[in-house]
């Protein structure tokens, strides 16, 4: 059976019963397990020789928390990230995180920086993290985030997409032509129906995903190689919504 593409309300489902009390999962494991699949993705793909020099854009919610991760991972790898975060989440969960990245001397672009930073910073990068909108996000993008996709767009980095690319409809994809076109999407707990058209590399990161829930939710998802936190999936599936 094929691995099953999640709406917004199945992937919600999902996350509520992981961190409920049947899950016992806490928001700190997720996103450290999520995370740091991430950061095995962009590692996989994309070796520190060559694409050694990380930027890490993180927006404020959950996904920017995947980001920070992320980025703290990529730093024990040995690769050098920068922390994009032009609107830092307010939630104590990313002070910590924040924290943690700036205990492994990782650098952070000051939230009142200009566009220009972003530039300035992308000039000097070779791949971009991009774990700034997640499957909640409801456009239009609005500022400061209305000009930075542009700008990541246009500068020709290869981009690594944590969970669905930031712009794009968690079921309708990238249907307002305003979201970024990455080259790899990790996807996390099971793919979203929105990335359907994805044809870029595409990886699960789920490995988190108890038996119990897999089950309940008829997920099908695939094994994982060995002790890896990812899977690459087919470029394309054709298997109903859930």
């Amino acid at each position: 059976m094929s691995i099953r593409y999640l709406t917004a309300r199945a992937a919600q489902q999902i996350d509520e019963e992981l961190m409920s009390s049947a899950g016992a999962f806490s928001l700190d494991q997720l996103m450290e397990l999520a995370g740091l699949a991430c950061a095995q993705t962009l590692a996989k793909v994309y070796g520190k020789e060559k694409y050694g020099r990380v930027l890490v854009c993180c927006g404020p919610g959950n996904q920017g928390g995947d980001g920070l991760v992320a980025a703290r991972h990529l730093g024990m790898f040995g690769y050098q990230p920068t922390i994009y975060m032009p609107k830092p989440g307010s939630k104590d969960i990313y002070q910590r995180l924040q924290k943690q990245c700036d205990n492994m001397k990782i650098s952070t672009i000051p939230s009142s920086a200009s566009v220009d930073a972003l530039r300035e910073a992308l000039s000097s990068s070779d791949v971009v993290l991009d774990a700034i909108f997640g499957f909640s996000f409801k456009g239009p993008v609005r500022a400061p985030f209305d000009s930075a996709l542009p700008l990541i767009s246009s500068s020709g980095l290869p981009i690594v997409s944590v969970d669905i690319p930031s712009g794009w409809d968690v079921e309708k994809g990238n249907a307002e032509g305003v979201g970024l076109n990455p080259d790899v999407l990790v996807s996390l707990t099971a793919p979203k129906e929105g990335v359907r058209s994805f044809t870029g590399k595409h990886f699960l990161g789920g490995r988190f995903v108890p038996k119990a829930l897999e089950e309940k939710f008829e997920l099908n998802l695939p094994d994982y190689p060995g002790f890896d936190q990812i899977v690459e999936l087919p470029r394309a599936d054709t298997s109903q919504k859930l």
